[in-house]
């Protein structure tokens, strides 16, 4: 009877032990989505901030420089670009590509009373650094097109919304 005894706490145990490894599992999986998300922000808010620091400075390329040049665009001349919010959306499963689709949504205020195609200029810009960070995050350039646009993870597609201007 002691030898039953016995036993029977070695497989009590064991069972303990294969439940505990199947949570830790489970565990390890959702940590590692979210901390890919958290990678993600943090991508992204460097992104923006070095694509509303070449707008406020109105440093461009040469070619897109003489483009505004002209059309006698007023963001030639630097001016502050103050970001405000930068937020994500799940949009739900991509069936394309077989993940999580996450948008962003980067909300920015302008010193200056700029038209709406300046503004969305400088919204392009800073999403296209958005973009540019996320992809040099996951080391995924070279799967993606010129312009970032989607950008890819293991678990997830990031794209971004047009930025709204407050």
């Amino acid at each position: 009877m002691i030898l039953e005894s016995r036993g029977q706490i070695s497989a009590e145990y064991l069972l303990l032990l294969g439940s505990l490894i199947v949570i830790l599992m489970i565990s390890i999986s959702f940590i590692a989505s979210q901390n890919e998300l958290t990678m993600a922000m943090a991508a992204a808010r460097s992104g923006v901030n070095e694509g509303s620091l070449y707008a406020s400075s109105a440093i461009y390329p040469s070619d897109t420089f003489n483009d505004y040049s002209k059309k006698d665009y007023e963001i030639l001349i630097p001016s502050s670009v103050e970001i405000v919010n930068i937020s994500y959306t799940d949009m739900g499963h991509d069936p394309n590509f077989d993940k999580q689709k996450i948008q962003f949504m980067v909300y920015a205020h302008s010193s200056k009373e700029l038209d709406k195609k300046e503004l969305d200029s400088i919204g392009d810009r800073i999403n296209y650094n958005l973009r540019k960070s996320l992809a040099l995050t996951f080391e995924t350039a070279g799967s993606t097109n010129k312009l970032f646009n989607p950008v890819f993870s293991k678990h997830y597609i990031f794209t971004t919304a047009n930025v709204k201007w407050i």
